[in-house]
């Protein structure tokens, strides 16, 4: 596989999620992605209005996250946390599922949750992604919480937040896209540090990926 440096660059959240993160690191993590023309730029909530300004003028998507990292605040919460990150500029939401919920067999509870931040974000027409946190789950929990995922009415199925035990695998790109078919968008997200692992991740089937280390990806492939 072979992209060029921009058509890669569009499969990138390029992402600063660190809880230490200052205003200083969080304007470097959008000059880098004004830079190179990422897919979107991916902070925690609390960030989105100054990334949103920060993008001003450009087609780079601001994106956050909810019920971030551990997926087991209530709904409601969840449901509020999106409405006012929508609010705020944020043009797609990563939300965590209820990783206990799903571990206990309790589909219909998973897929009300997705299904509730599904109708917030729709409902402003913006992008909804479903972090599984595929580290927690056997390989029959990934592919069901992959499924739910496309019941629940989202529109990408996400690998990992990048806080658990790891990231994401080639493997379970693989278990992801067998679940939900040929068309139904995929995320990989989490310890993808080099251009061939990025290249790994696309060919296994993700649509995007999420990256820290988009800048050095990108300068590693614009030297193919």
């Amino acid at each position: 596989m072979k992209l060029t440096q921009a058509q890669l660059a569009k499969y990138m959240d390029h992402t600063m999620l660190k809880p230490e993160a200052t205003p200083e690191m969080i304007d470097k993590t959008v000059a880098e992605a004004r830079k190179y023309n990422t897919a979107s730029v991916c902070i925690n909530p609390y960030w989105v209005k100054r990334v949103h300004e920060g993008l001003a003028g450009t087609d780079i998507n601001t994106c956050t996250v909810i019920g971030f990292p551990l997926g087991a605040t209530s709904t409601e919460s969840k449901v509020f946390e999106t409405k006012q990150a929508i609010e705020d500029g944020a043009d797609e939401v990563d939300m965590v599922i209820n990783i206990g919920e799903l571990k206990a067999g309790n589909d219909d509870a998973v897929v009300a949750d997705i299904k509730a931040v599904a109708d917030a974000t729709h409902e402003k027409g913006k992008i909804l992604k479903v972090i599984i946190e595929n580290a927690l789950l056997t390989d029959e929990e990934k592919a069901r919480a992959s499924k739910l995922t496309v019941k629940g009415d989202a529109d990408f199925v996400k690998t990992s937040t990048g806080f658990s035990t790891s990231g994401a695998k080639v493997e379970d790109v693989k278990i992801m896209r067998e679940a939900v078919g040929p068309d139904f968008k995929i995320k990989a997200a989490g310890g993808i540090h080099s251009l061939q692992e990025a290249y790994d991740m696309i060919e296994a089937g993700a649509n995007r990926l999420g990256v820290s280390a988009s800048v050095q990806i990108l300068e590693e492939a614009a030297q193919q």
